[in-house]
């Protein structure tokens, strides 16, 4: 099939590649188990394109991938069956603020950290934040609906998304919401396609939600002994602050950002685990968390801490949280991204320890997460001396029993980054048989020919 020949009735020549190098970049996201295997880029520069695109692709049957920044890690938007990939790049434009509704207009290609910072320019906040802002694209935030570290305070980006203009896996063209506040009219369609993982249509353009800045943020940083003094400290923070987070890292996870040389913790003490959390410095809070560490530190449940006394300070205290995956990289973890009820953060982890102790005790683990809302990542460090076949094998066979475990505590197997190809055989262990097959069929009716990311979500 000339795919090329297909799609040029639609785009021009420079909105399609196929080199080897496109190709590689293209088709796969940081997942790094999966070798890519796309036959074509194609980028789309208007929403009628991608229409155009949709359909071409139903008439001939033709499977396609939607891209964003690629910044997912759960290869969800990764080919592996020659699939055509369609890259929302070119469709990056930040359109228009609107003071008087606080929205935000937008291509779904536009990067996050360019939002945040036309946002800031023109004195409002767009609060969904996480490390890979300065890559990853709206879109894909909206196709995992994204979390990151601010969830705590502001919730996911299904909160702050007012409306969205989608292209259905049958081609036709959705504007959905338009900025509303109040529309009881039925069903809310966009809660469908947030976090669809772009398996029932392409999200074009998006609306978002503005907030007011928050008013000098302050990062204190800890050390605690034990699983129960995280949470002992997190009920003593949460109940006096107003918190914007609450993460949590280990001493494997510390020492690791350390040896990267950008930033050094400036704790005394050392200990199994760290804390950072951050709260405005409004009216009587700064005395509040000094009144809260103090008690804390009196239980036992804090050894050291500090509190950031300027800005850069506040940068490297979330350095030292936020370094983490790329400090660790020079090890190939394996990662698990997964959710509980944070009541039940110590058990999971206490559970998940010994599960890895247990299948393979040399293991070196790397865990962290955002307490707040009970969402955890777990990395798994391959040893020097397994081959990365080996290694896989291994992790696959802790999967089976954490993620088990997980079902048990009621959890979740990925909280922020989707099932794509990764999780897709273990979906049944968060939902039903009978809320899989209602997944389904309502693929079945925005994509009635599979096209659209098939083999991804749905097992």
């Amino acid at each position: 099939m000339d795919l090329k020949a297909i799609f040029s009735k639609h785009l021009s020549d420079n909105q399609m590649n196929d080199s080897k190098e496109a190709l590689e970049t293209y088709g796969k996201d940081w997942t790094k188990h999966f070798t890519p295997n796309a036959s074509l880029v194609l980028f789309p520069k208007t929403t009628e394109d991608v229409q155009n695109i949709i359909k071409a692709c139903n008439e001939n049957k033709v499977e396609v991938i939607p891209s964003g920044g690629r910044t997912g890690l759960s290869a969800g938007a990764t080919a592996t069956n020659g699939e055509v990939i369609l890259s929302m790049e070119k469709m990056a434009k930040i359109q228009e603020l609107n003071p008087i509704d606080q929205t935000l207009s937008c291509e779904a290609g536009a990067i996050l950290e360019d939002i945040q910072n036309f946002a800031k320019d023109k004195g409002y906040y767009y609060p969904v934040d996480f490390a890979a802002r300065g890559s990853c694209q709206i879109g894909g935030n909206l196709a995992t609906n994204a979390g990151g570290i601010k969830v705590i305070r502001y919730g996911l980006t299904r909160n702050w998304v007012a409306g969205i203009t989608v292209v259905t896996g049958t081609g036709e063209v959705l504007k959905i919401n338009n900025g509303l506040v109040k529309n009881a009219t039925g069903y809310d369609l966009r809660h469908l396609f947030i976090g669809s993982e772009g398996t029932l249509g392409v999200i074009t353009e998006v609306l978002l939600r503005l907030t007011t800045p928050p008013k000098d943020l302050l990062v204190m940083t800890f050390a605690t002994p034990t699983l129960d003094s995280i949470m002992n400290a997190y009920q003593a923070f949460r109940g006096k602050l107003l918190l914007t987070a609450f993460e949590s890292y280990t001493d494997v996870c510390l020492s690791y950002v350390e040896a990267a040389g950008r930033v050094k913790s400036p704790l005394q003490e050392k200990a199994p685990y760290y804390l950072l959390i951050e709260f405005e410095n409004t009216e009587g809070q700064m005395d509040l968390a000094m009144e809260v560490f103090e008690s804390c530190m009196e239980k036992d449940w804090i050894t050291d801490g500090v509190i950031s006394q300027s800005e850069q300070q506040a940068k490297d205290l979330w350095a030292l949280r936020e370094d983490i995956t790329e400090a660790t990289s020079v090890k190939h973890p394996y990662k698990n991204d997964i959710s509980v009820n944070i009541s039940k953060v110590p058990d999971f982890l206490s559970k998940m320890t010994q599960i890895i102790k247990d299948k393979h005790p040399s293991f070196e683990v790397a865990w962290f997460g955002h307490i707040g809302d009970g969402n955890l990542h777990v990395n798994i460090l391959k040893p020097d001396e397994l081959t990365s076949d080996d290694f896989m094998k291994k992790c696959k066979e802790v999967d089976v029993e954490m993620f088990a475990m997980i079902k048990d505590l009621n959890g979740s197997v990925s909280a922020e980054h989707g099932v794509g190809l990764v999780k897709k055989n273990y979906l049944d262990h968060t939902r039903s048989e009978t809320e899989i097959e209602y997944m389904k069929q309502i693929k079945s009716i925005f994509d009635p020919n599979n096209i659209l990311n098939p083999g991804k979500l749905l097992p």
